[in-house]
Formats: structure tokens, C-alpha cells, sequence
């Protein structure tokens, strides 16, 4: 992250309370994935369906695991799968969408515009649940099908830029000294799209969460583990019988979580005033 979405970020009261939620919720995901939180509801108990209390914020579930536990290991999954999936996103559309700006107008750009047509004319949710059935379900299959699906918005972007730098005179004289286009992409002109990558990492994150949260509801992505949509599904059933812990628990750490991301990335556009598409 360069100087300038750092400053942004902690200069403006927005930028501080997007990063401080995110912080907080990934020191509580790092601390539930590396066993230093002494977490251990996730062991079924007795203690099916029990209110809340001093040792159980959010109560147990009917198969009696604690929910905050449950909570806070649905942030960790939250994070891997939102990590995963942004690098990858990100780093092929930066890639895709370089090679269709350095050569803009010819074949193989006008052959990425008519694959990138072609996914955009499909709902983005929709596409990655098909992507995900088709690739047999899981944790696995669910990050390939966001990653196929998410790519688009950055390389539009990357593709704009790298076109409208082209033709600037620093570009120009590396090709007069004669260096390879490949280096000149690389050292040159993806280092200067550096601020809109930073914007759709956080958009993609965003995206990655909400579509993992569906996904997992749909039975389709997590099956096995912990996940926010996982608890959403099961409080379909707690509800029903009178008990929110699942709903209140999974839908409050969503929220924190989708609200930081939010406001880093509003910051961030804000900051290098650019208007980043949703991955």
C-alpha cells in the first residue's frame, strides 16, 4: 500500500474506522485459527440451546457449540477465503487486463473485451454459484468459481489505464531503448495502476465475503467447518423455535466485517478519486 492510501486511510475518521474494525476482527480470526483463543465450543455439550449467559455470550446452538466461537471462526474462514480469492481475482485481471491495453485494438484485445462481455452479461452471483455447482462444491471449487467470476472489473479497468499510458513519453523511451514489451508491462506500466488495484482489492473482498455467506447458505460452498453462511442456514431453524443467537451472531460479525471493507474502500476512491466498479 502506498503513501498516499496510507495517509487517506489514517488521516480521515472514516479511513481509522474502517481499518480498526478490520483489525480487530482479523486479530480475533489470526488468534481462533492459531488456537490462542481458548475457543473450545466448537466440541458439542449438553448444553443444547442454552441463552445467553456470562460464559456463553450468544448462547449454544441446538447441537450445544458455542456461537461466538462459532462467530469467530466464521471471521477466519471470512478472511481466507476473501484473501484467496482477491489475490487471485486481482492478480488476473491486472494481468488480462494489461495484455489488453498494451494491445489495444488487435485481435487478442478484442478476443479478452468479448470474454469479459460475456461474463459481465451474466449476474455475478449467479455465475459463481453455477461455477462453484459445476465444480463439485466445497471450499475449494467455491474460491475458483469467485476467482473466474470476479476478474472482470479490475481488467477493465488495468486495460483503460495501461492504453492511456501507452503513449506517454516514459513508455515511448523504453521502447526506444529497447526493452521488451513484456518488461515494460511489468516494470513501467502495472506499477502505475497501483491505485486501482488497492480500490478493487477491497471491492473484491467485499464481493468474496457476501458470495461465500450465499454460497454457504445455498449449501453449495462450505460444507464442512465453520462459515457465517453455514449459520445463517442453521438459524433458519433456530428461529422457528424461538432461538436468534445464530442469526444475531453471524449477521453482526457480517456486518462489522462488510463495513470496514466498506469504508476502506470509499476512502481509498475518495483518496485517489476514482470510481472502482464492484468486482
Amino acid at each position: 500500500m502506498n503513501a498516499r492510501a496510507l495517509q487517506a486511510l489514517w488521516g480521515t475518521a472514516a479511513g481509522r474506522t474502517g481499518l480498526g474494525l478490520l483489525l480487530l476482527l482479523g486479530m480475533l480470526a489470526l488468534a481462533a485459527a492459531s488456537g490462542w483463543l481458548p475457543l473450545d465450543g466448537f466440541r458439542t455439550t449438553n448444553l443444547q440451546w442454552a441463552s445467553a449467559s456470562a460464559e456463553h455470550w450468544f448462547g449454544t446452538n441446538r447441537l450445544g457449540q458455542d456461537i461466538l466461537a462459532r462467530a469467530v471462526g466464521g471471521a477466519a474462514t471470512a478472511f481466507r477465503v476473501g484473501i484467496l480469492v482477491t489475490l487471485g481475482a486481482i492478480a488476473l485481471g491486472a494481468a488480462l487486463g494489461a495484455v489488453a491495453g498494451w494491445r489495444q485494438g488487435g485481435w487478442l484485445d478484442e478476443a479478452l473485451q468479448y470474454v469479459m462481455g460475456v461474463i459481465d452479461s451474466i449476474p455475478i452471483y449467479l455465475l459463481a454459484a453455477a461455477l462453484a455447482f459445476a465444480l463439485g462444491g466445497g471450499e475449494s471449487a467455491m474460491i475458483l468459481a469467485m476467482t473466474g467470476s470476479f476478474w472482470v472489473a479490475t481488467a477493465r479497468l488495468v486495460r483503460a489505464e495501461v492504453a492511456r499510458l501507452r503513449a506517454r513519453e516514459f513508455v515511448l523511451s523504453a521502447q526506444a531503448i529497447g526493452l521488451p514489451a513484456p518488461l515494460i508491462v511489468v516494470r513501467h506500466l502495472l506499477p502505475n495502476t497501483v491505485h486501482i488495484l488497492l480500490v478493487q482489492a477491497t471491492l473484491t473482498f467485499v464481493a468474496a465475503i457476501k458470495t461465500e455467506v450465499i454460497l454457504s447458505f445455498l449449501g453449495i460452498g462450505l460444507a464442512d467447518g465453520v462459515s457465517w453462511g453455514l449459520m445463517l442456514a442453521e438459524s433458519t431453524q433456530d428461529v422457528l423455535a424461538g432461538h436468534f443467537g445464530n442469526f444475531l451472531a453471524a449477521s453482526g460479525f457480517l456486518f462489522l466485517m462488510l463495513l470496514g471493507l466498506n469504508l476502506v474502500a470509499d476512502t481509498l476512491q475518495d483518496a485517489f478519486d476514482l470510481q472502482g466498479a464492484p468486482a
